[in-house]
């Protein structure tokens, strides 16, 4: 057992780690190694994080794009972060419960600029630079309707593009009914007393072997640590997220293969 940064204990049992998901094949998931990523589009003023406008400024530098999705009411898959419209929007209402026409009719507050389906955004970025979705589920019963609408909505794209989550079952879903798709797994670490941390790093292992993702998104203030090396070592790429400051460029630098990234004014 050794210690993270923050000072928790991180459990790396021989080589294990190594073993918990297998390596892919590098062709497949080289895509994610040639490019920062810009979190949610590279976004700013006129540009709201996770819209089409915040893409196209993304596409121009060259950069891939993550974004968020969660499905409407109706089974259409929306590009948004929240489970509620009103942070972003300024009306309340939640993805869940609307149906997709009622949401794409809303507006970024202070922009134009409407709220995007996934086909939208697949549309504009037309395989110019990779893509990762990140599936936003609540709850494990919404897990498998947006999987399957994402790989539908994904069907006939030839881009370069994957799929990640929080949630190791979405992982799980794809590697079972869509192998062909890159999936990866989004883990972070937090400070907590030691017992608790112990239990945690344990159930990270388990997440990852539940998944056996092509690839996992570490929290920078996470890093560095030792699942993630030993993943990395293994041949799975490491992103990190969220990257807003010098030093967490020169810790993506040092622990993983690329960024996810947000410029600050």
């Amino acid at each position: 057992m050794r210690s993270s940064r923050f000072g928790q204990p991180d459990l790396q049992p021989l080589g294990l780690d190594r073993r918990l998901a297998p390596a892919p094949e590098p062709a497949r998931i080289a895509f994610l190694r040639g490019n920062d990523i810009a979190h949610r589009g590279l976004w700013g003023p006129g540009a709201p994080e996770n819209s089409l406008a915040a893409a196209a400024a993304a596409i121009g530098g060259g950069f891939a794009i993550e974004c968020d999705v969660r499905l409407s009411r109706d089974g259409t898959v929306i590009v948004f972060h929240d489970a509620d419209l009103e942070r972003l929007t300024g009306q309340p209402g939640r993805i869940a419960e609307l149906s997709a026409s009622a949401i794409v009719a809303r507006r970024f507050a202070g922009s134009d600029e409407q709220v995007p389906t996934l086909a939208a955004l697949l549309g504009l970025i037309a395989g110019r630079v990779p893509l990762l979705i990140e599936l936003k589920t609540d709850t494990l019963a919404e897990t498998a309707p947006l999987c399957l609408a994402v790989r539908r909505a994904l069907e006939g794209y030839r881009g370069p593009a994957a799929v990640m989550g929080f949630n190791p079952e979405v992982g799980r879903w794809f590697a079972t009914h869509a192998p062909r798709i890159v999936r990866g797994l989004v883990l972070s670490e937090d400070r907590k007393p030691r017992t608790r941390a112990i239990h945690d790093a344990i159930a990270r292992r388990l997440a990852v072997w539940r998944a056996k993702p092509d690839f996992v998104a570490y929290d920078v203030r996470s890093l560095p640590s030792a699942l993630p090396t030993a993943l990395r070592k293994a041949g799975l790429p490491v992103l990190s997220w969220t990257v807003r400051t010098a030093q967490d460029r020169l810790t993506v630098a040092a622990y993983a293969d690329r960024p996810i990234f947000e410029v600050v004014a």
